[in-house]
C-alpha cells in the first residue's frame, strides 16, 4: 500500500450500504479499486489497464463515486485537464445489525485530544494548536500549560494520556459495548514510515489490549494540517476503531484480547477514562501521535461511542 494512504475504514448497514453494495456488484468496479490501491490514476491510465474504452470506464468511475467509494479531482495534463481518481477507503465493514436499533440506542461523545486529565510525556514529545506550537518542544511541563486545551496534535515517544468522558446514560440502561475511535501513529522526530509501535489502550483501567502502528507517516502533507506545518515533520495518522463488546475485544475487527463490556465496570452517572500509551514492557517501544480534528487526514478528534440497552425488568 502507497505510504500516503491512510487506513481508512467504511462501515455499511442498511441504513447506507445500498448504494455501495451496488457499486461492489461488478468485477470491473473491483479491478479499479484494486488498482487505486497504491496511486492515483486518470481516466486514460484506467482505460489501458483495465483494456476497455475511456467512455465505459468512465460511466464505472461514476458508479463508484456516487456511492462514495471513489473520489476525483481535475487537474492540469498534457492535452488539457484530466481527471485523476483515487480511493475513498481501504477497508469495508458490513454492519447486520439493525440500523434503527443501532442508531436509537447508542451514546457518543467527541473529547478534543487536549483536554486529557492526566498526561506523563516523555520525550520526544510535544504538542501544537493550528496556530504554533504550545510551550516547548521536547519538554514534558508543556502538557501542563492551559494552552494545551487548543491542541490538535500531540506526541511523545513514551509515556501516555489519560481522558475522562463524562457518562449521563439513565440508570434504566446497560452499556453494552463500547467503541473508541482515534487518528494515531507512532512518534519518532521527523518522520520514519518504516518505524512500529505497540500502544495500549486502556478503559477505566483495565488492559483492553495493544496495536502495532506500522510507522511515524509523513512523505506527503495529512490534508487537513496547517500551512506552517513543515513537510519534514509526520503529517498524518491511522484511523483506529477499538471495540469492547459482550465476546472480548477489537481493533477494526480484530480480535485483540479477552476483555468483555461487563469487566470495564461502565454505568451510567459514572465516569468513563481512557488512557493511550505505551507499556514498559512494549516489544515495539515507538510511541504515539494523536491526531486532533484540526491536522492529519480525519476531521474528528476522540470518539466515544456506548452501545446501551433497557435492563431486563425484575
Amino acid at each position: 500500500m502507497n505510504d500516503c494512504m491512510p487506513s481508512h475504514i467504511i462501515e455499511l448497514n442498511a441504513n447506507n450500504g445500498l448504494p455501495a453494495f451496488k457499486a461492489l456488484a461488478s468485477q470491473t468496479r473491483l479491478k479499479i479499486l484494486s488498482l487505486l490501491t497504491d496511486r492515483d490514476m486518470n481516466i486514460n491510465e484506467l482505460s489501458l489497464a483495465l483494456k476497455i474504452a475511456q467512455p465505459s470506464v468512465t460511466k464505472h468511475v461514476q458508479i463508484l463515486e456516487d456511492a462514495g467509494l471513489v473520489v476525483s479531482d481535475y487537474a492540469p495534463g498534457a492535452q488539457g485537464t484530466q481527471k485523476r481518481c483515487r480511493r475513498s477507503f481501504d477497508r469495508c465493514i458490513v454492519n447486520f445489525e439493525d440500523a434503527a436499533r443501532s442508531t436509537e440506542n447508542v451514546a457518543e461523545i467527541e473529547m478534543p485530544i487536549g483536554l486529557y486529565s492526566i498526561a506523563e510525556p516523555k520525550p520526544t514529545c510535544g504538542l501544537a494548536s493550528r496556530t504554533g506550537w504550545i510551550g516547548l518542544l521536547d519538554e514534558p511541563v508543556s502538557f501542563q500549560f492551559p494552552q494545551r486545551a487548543e491542541a490538535q496534535i500531540l506526541w511523545m515517544a513514551d509515556g501516555f494520556v489519560e481522558y475522562v468522558f463524562p457518562n449521563t446514560l439513565e440508570p434504566s440502561v446497560k452499556v453494552v459495548g463500547l467503541e473508541l475511535m482515534m487518528e494515531i501513529a507512532s512518534e519518532t522526530p521527523g518522520y520514519d514510515n518504516d518505524f512500529p509501535s505497540d500502544i495500549t489502550l486502556w478503559i477505566n483501567g483495565i488492559e483492553i489490549g495493544s496495536w502495532r502502528s506500522p510507522g511515524d507517516m509523513g512523505g506527503c502533507r495529512g490534508r487537513l494540517n496547517p500551512s506552517w506545518w513543515a513537510d519534514n515533520l509526520n503529517q498524518f495518522g491511522f484511523l483506529k476503531s477499538w471495540m469492547v463488546d459482550g465476546t472480548g475485544s477489537y481493533v477494526d475487527g480484530i480480535p485483540i484480547s479477552q476483555v468483555t463490556i461487563d469487566q470495564l465496570g461502565i454505568e451510567p452517572y459514572h465516569r468513563t477514562t481512557v488512557r493511550i500509551g505505551i507499556k514498559e514492557d512494549a516489544a515495539c517501544h515507538g510511541g504515539f501521535t494523536l491526531f486532533g480534528k484540526g491536522f492529519g487526514n480525519y476531521e474528528q478528534d476522540l470518539l466515544l461511542r456506548l452501545r446501551h440497552s433497557r435492563k431486563a425488568k425484575g
